[in-house]
């Protein structure tokens, strides 16, 4: 279960303090799939950063599984975004002159998944995520927008993650992809138990989330 209380973020600028977040308070239980909603600049981005251990909030707390990893030292966050985190980001983010399968390979490796179980672990995820073998051994320049963020997907699931973070995972695909793309996380929820926190600006995907949250100026609303 994720708890949040009291979540501060405050920045410092020529102009004086700009306070990103203001004592956000939720709590997201386990295999849940919420969804983030607000307009640019109302803190959503900033939000999902603390969530993940990107960023150190200013004050309060983020409870995973009963631990306070806002209070973690830099090399606990790490292993844990490691082993606790998958990320999905709008603009995929993959490695360009790798193959589908080896930037998969390559999250295990991070993971401290054994060599010898790489290669099937990441076929294994992108057969699940609808990559055939043709398309494992492609470089993201011959996928499409949609297979590179199933790529992306298998690659945050990569160290079977408590938690995954989506930053706009659909924002840079048609209508039609996106839907599919959201069909594959909702799924997750369901077989993996696999809570999903996803930034977005469609409402249509919003409104099909088990939960969503509403930021305006820093505040949930």
């Amino acid at each position: 279960m994720l708890k949040v209380k009291n979540l501060t973020k405050t920045f410092s600028s020529p102009s004086g303090d700009v306070n990103a977040l203001k004592a956000i308070n939720l709590n997201i239980e386990t295999g849940e799939f919420a969804s983030i909603i607000g307009k640019s600049g109302s803190g959503k981005s900033t939000l999902l950063s603390m969530l993940g251990a990107l960023d150190i909030p200013s004050s309060g707390n983020i409870e995973v599984d009963g631990v306070d990893i806002a209070k973690l030292s830099a090399h606990k966050q790490t292993a844990y975004r490691a082993r606790k985190i998958g990320f999905i980001f709008q603009q995929y983010n993959l490695i360009p002159n790798l193959t589908a399968l080896e930037n998969v390979m390559l999250a295990l490796e991070f993971g401290g998944v054994p060599k010898r179980k790489r290669k099937s672990r990441a076929q294994q995820l992108l057969n699940e995520v609808d990559i055939d073998e043709e398309q494992q051994l492609r470089k993201p320049s011959r996928l499409s927008g949609g297979q590179q963020q199933r790529v992306a997907i298998a690659r945050a699931l990569a160290n079977k993650p408590s938690i995954i973070l989506a930053d706009e995972p659909t924002g840079n695909l048609d209508s039609e992809t996106g839907k599919k793309i959201f069909d594959l996380l909702h799924k997750l929820t369901r077989s993996e138990k696999t809570t999903i926190i996803a930034v977005t600006h469609d409402m249509d995907i919003a409104g099909r989330t088990d939960r969503t949250f509403q930021l305006k100026d820093g505040k949930i609303i």
